[in-house]
Order: structure tokens, then C-alpha cells, then sequence
């Protein structure tokens, strides 16, 4: 659930549908961009090359993300199962943005949907609660 508090910052309030946060999100946003118009000759080959070198990393940054993604959608299908049919509590989570900045035990997905609820309208009227990550 999206909200807005009173002095305009925007919340996020859902379920955390994973054991685990993504930390590789947004990570891409600072890689630079390649330069239009690189033609054949020897020259734009040498600078093909270092902008190669220079976003090698974030090339890698790029296949480390796919993996996580590949691994989140095979674990996702069994932490939900084991959620439902196990009982196990869920998380709700509130973030500043997209940043992590509170998390909250809420127990089964009535719950935890009622804990939704109570954080959002606590944000819309301005009662912002402390953080709880250290992300925050």
C-alpha cells in the first residue's frame, strides 16, 4: 500500500513475501551510459575497449542481479506454501521510498493485513514510528 505522509515523503506498507530483502535493487541507476556513435576505425575500437573495462563491473552487477532474480522465483513458491500451510508468521514491512526503514512481526495473513492498514493511516496522519533497520 502506497501512501503519502502529511509533510509529503511517500511510504510503502506491505508484506515481505520472502525470507530475505533484495540488496542488489536500484543497484544498476549509476552505471554510465555508453557514448553514441562509435564507428569502425581504430580509434573508437580503443574506446569501445575501455568503456568495455569500465563497465565490466557493472556487467557483472548485471548477471549477479539475474541470479538472485532466478533464485527468488524458485524460493518464492515454497516460502509462500510454507507461510500458509505451516502457519509461519509474516512480516510487514514499511519503506521510505524504496529504502527499508521499519519491520514489524504480524502473524497470519489476516493480521498482517490489519497491521497494513494501522501503519499506513498512522503514516497518512504524520505519526511516523521509529526504525528498526539498520538500513534506515
Amino acid at each position: 500500500m502506497k501512501v503519502r505522509s502529511p509533510d509529503g515523503r511517500t511510504w510503502r506498507v506491505s508484506r515481505r513475501w520472502v525470507p530475505w530483502r533484495r540488496r542488489l535493487k536500484g543497484a544498476l541507476d549509476s552505471a554510465p551510459d555508453l557514448p553514441s556513435g562509435l564507428g569502425d576505425d581504430p580509434v573508437s575500437a580503443i574506446i569501445g575497449l575501455v568503456f568495455l573495462v569500465i563497465l565490466l563491473p557493472f556487467l557483472l552487477l548485471v548477471l549477479v542481479a539475474g541470479l538472485e532474480l532466478l533464485v527468488l522465483l524458485v524460493v518464492m513458491p515454497f516460502a509462500v506454501g510454507a507461510r500458509i500451510v505451516l502457519g509461519r508468521h509474516w512480516y510487514v514491512e514499511v519503506r521510505r521510498g524504496w529504502t527499508p526503514y521499519l519491520e514489524e512481526e504480524a502473524g497470519d495473513w489476516q493480521a498482517s493485513g490489519v497491521l497494513i492498514h494501522d501503519l499506513a493511516a498512522r503514516l497518512e496522519r504524520g505519526d511516523v514510528p521509529e526504525p528498526n533497520l539498520s538500513e534506515a
